[in-house]
């Protein structure tokens, strides 16, 4: 009898550690009526350095041969230039050789071609005056664009800071209601990075006769570009 009695015990000490220890193996459960979700916003702003530009020749000619033999004339001669300042990026951007017509008596003449070839680049915001005007110098008839853009890794640092912007107007929007309730929050149980970027940069269009105009070099001045983050927190409270 005194046997069964140890084995008993024995018994009971056994299933008492295994409960113990099953209890602190389960993982607390949280409530989802207790969860408080948030969305904070960063914005970082950071000045253009680099000025993105769209040019090219515009030809008319009678025959379609004339027309884009001009075209490329000139556009050799604005890729030498712009070649010889240096600058980054340069790529054509479109080729183009359509007819031209005029409406005599309600019918359709033709009165001949007109040869489009543009290139796009980029520069120094500081230089950018200075190369259009000799861009224009060189046979340039026509600016499509001009757009303003910050340096690569600048953005990428801004992106950082907007998202550490965005983490601590979610925190703070968080306990500023839970503290108004009278609550706290306990732990923040999921994370979610929402978009981080940087709206398409502002873009000025100018004709070639607008810059003929001005009696000195073309002024270009930059923008500050922003660049937005959003987190959303859920918080256990």
């Amino acid at each position: 009898m005194p046997l069964v009695g140890i084995s008993l015990t024995l018994s009971e000490s056994i299933l008492t550690k295994a409960a113990v220890a099953q209890q602190q193996a389960t993982p607390t459960v949280l409530s989802p009526e207790r969860v408080l979700s948030v969305t904070g916003t960063g914005n970082q702003s950071i000045p253009t350095t680099l000025t993105q530009v769209d040019l090219g020749v515009v030809v008319e000619s009678n025959t379609a041969e004339a027309a884009q033999q001009q075209a490329a004339q000139r556009q050799t001669a604005v890729i030498d230039w712009l070649r010889s300042q240096n600058v980054e990026q340069l790529e054509t951007t479109g080729i183009s050789l359509n007819p031209r017509y005029d409406y005599v008596d309600n019918r359709q003449v033709l009165r001949g071609y007109q040869a489009t070839n543009t290139v796009s680049f980029r520069i120094a915001t500081g230089q950018a005056g200075n190369v259009i005007d000799g861009a224009i110098t060189a046979g340039a008839t026509q600016i499509n664009s001009v757009s303003f853009v910050a340096q690569d890794d600048a953005i990428a640092n801004a992106r950082q800071q907007a998202l550490v912007a965005a983490v601590a107007d979610a925190q703070q929007q968080a306990d500023t209601v839970l503290s108004a309730l009278g609550l706290s929050s306990q732990e923040i149980v999921s994370i979610t990075i929402g978009s981080v970027s940087a709206p398409p940069p502002v873009q000025v269009q100018a004709s070639r006769a607008q810059f003929a105009e001005a009696d000195a070099s073309t002024p270009v001045e930059g923008r500050s570009q922003i660049i937005n983050a959003q987190v959303t927190l859920e918080i256990w409270y």
